[in-house]
């Protein structure tokens, strides 16, 4: 491999186009409706054909809660935070990202626009109302941009978390973001050899397993190595320029719901300056709690202090 994930000391996910860079527009195609061509009790079809897994938790009289993934992950990286709500009288809802999971894999649309547009689908198709959308990573670019497009209509809160907004990628006007040329090697590694990449992924910076005196996991590594394995390629290789690349500046100029952002000061992966704390500044009105010494996946890392503070969110 050309690169070693575990000796990068400047952050690792994000990931622009390899011949070059786009940034994505922060309001793009016109959204789609949203409502889906056919339901299951665990499936349901979008307008494009798309068909999307979810899992509905909980009383379907509780007060509602979506839960948006990370790459390249699924709805299961959510069990924790789904179970103990569920258990708390909260209706808990969370979807496999197109060409994540258990949902088929589209050759094309693997962008921010259908991530938003395929939340939209779900919350519509569940005729879901009062909302609390809640995404982690790449899953809150796909809140962000939910917003942007469709409104707060159906929202009643909005948690961020560990999330990729306002934009990753470094450009002339966020010089702060992350430089191409990071972006352009991991790009390699995922294609030369994605496995590997996951493996030292989960075992390395996602977790914080990499700093000195860290307790490791291999069931949390094997898990997450196992959800991106399950995804397809294509939908992860094309993810990656979606999260890193899409600027989410407009869409959060939208969000006009209370608002909680939390991330962890040791994220490796997504920075603390570049995102949690420059989201939480331009939401109006956003609280943001910052995790001393969390990585990035602090909603296993640190899932209980995690749990108790969105179930206190939620109780406001």
């Amino acid at each position: 491999m050309n690169v070693t994930i575990r000796t990068l000391t400047i952050p690792l996910l994000a990931i622009a186009l390899q011949s070059g860079f786009a940034v994505q527009a922060a309001q793009a195609a016109q959204p789609a409706s949203g409502t889906a061509i056919s339901r299951t009790a665990s499936t349901l079809t979008t307008a494009d054909g798309v068909q999307l897994y979810y899992k509905d938790w909980g009383p379907k009289d509780g007060q509602v809660v979506t839960f948006s993934h990370g790459w390249p992950l699924s709805s299961d990286s959510w069990e924790s935070q789904m179970l103990f709500l569920a258990s708390q009288g909260y209706r808990v809802v969370a979807h496999d990202r197109r060409g994540h999971g258990r949902s088929s894999q589209p050759w094309e649309g693997n962008d921010m626009d259908h991530y938003a547009d395929d939340l939209a689908a779900v919350i519509e198709a569940l005729d879901l109302k009062d909302v609390t959308l809640v995404g982690f990573s790449t899953g809150g670019g796909e809140v962000a941009r939910y917003i942007g497009r469709h409104g707060t209509g159906r929202v009643k809160k909005a948690v961020l978390v560990s999330a990729v907004p306002p934009m990753m990628l470094r450009t002339a006007d966020n010089p702060g973001g992350v430089p191409l040329e990071v972006f352009d090697g991991i790009r390699r590694a995922s294609l030369e050899n994605r496995s590997q990449l996951y493996l030292d992924l989960a075992s390395g910076p996602f977790y914080g397993f990499n700093r000195p005196d860290a307790k490791v996991s291999q069931g949390l590594i094997d898990s997450w190595w196992a959800q991106g394995m399950q995804a397809g390629h294509k939908n992860t290789y094309d993810s990656i320029a979606a999260f890193s690349a899409t600027d989410f500046r407009e869409d959060l100029k939208k969000f006009d719901v209370p608002t909680l952002v939390i991330h962890g000061d040791d994220d490796q992966i997504v920075p603390l300056d570049v995102s949690g704390k420059a989201s939480a500044a331009q939401v109006k009105g956003a609280k943001l709690i910052v995790y001393h010494g969390a990585p990035h996946g602090l909603t296993d890392t640190h899932k209980d202090r995690f749990n108790k503070d969105l179930l206190d969110f939620l109780s406001e």
